[in-house]
């Protein structure tokens, strides 16, 4: 387990291939998700998949969203939003409902989602697929284009992918930098 966890990469939309994630793939990674730890066990993750011509749809959303809210809107960044979602097999809105009683603080859940993330991410490494989770500042309008319950959120989109060749290897700073024994 040690090692998926430290094969674990971000994947980006451009080097993804034209091979397509497939739906069984996908209710595996949700599955896995799905396993997260969660106080009270609120399981606060919901997960809005989108394929097909809705990415079209989403990259046309949040390049008229970002132009609308931009003062000095770049042609660079309208064409990436506009073209990035396209690039990918499947993006999945990574959405946290709150809990309507609030039996634990937001945090809380917003972590607990973050796990599920994290377990989906995991999984998605083990299958040899790619992913890469993007929080643009428009996940704040996607009330206005994904179906949202009371109280729930978008905290980003998962971009998920097959992709060739190989990812770079990680670095990471040795923990005893970061660890204090008591």
């Amino acid at each position: 387990m040690i090692t998926t966890i430290a094969k674990r990469r971000s994947v980006f939309p451009a080097q993804f291939s034209t091979v397509a994630v497939t739906k069984e793939q996908i209710a595996q990674l949700l599955a896995a998700a799905n396993w997260a730890p969660s106080h009270r066990k609120t399981e606060p993750w919901r997960f809005k998949v989108m394929q097909g011509v809705t990415l079209e749809k989403l990259g046309v959303f949040m390049a008229n969203t970002y132009t609308k809210m931009e003062p000095k809107p770049k042609q660079v960044k309208i064409q990436k939003l506009r073209t990035n979602p396209t690039k990918a097999s499947a993006v999945i809105a990574i959405c946290m409902q709150r809990d309507p009683a609030e039996s634990v603080p937001e945090w809380e859940e917003v972590a607990a989602t973050a796990m599920a993330v994290q377990n989906l991410w995991l999984a998605a490494t083990e299958m040899g697929l790619g992913g890469y989770w993007s929080s643009p500042s428009l996940i704040k309008h996607m009330g206005d284009f994904l179906p949202m319950a009371e109280g729930e959120r978008c905290l980003g989109f998962f971009y998920l992918g097959n992709y060739d060749g190989e990812i770079a290897a990680g670095v990471r700073q040795p923990i005893a930098d970061k660890t204090v024994w008591l």
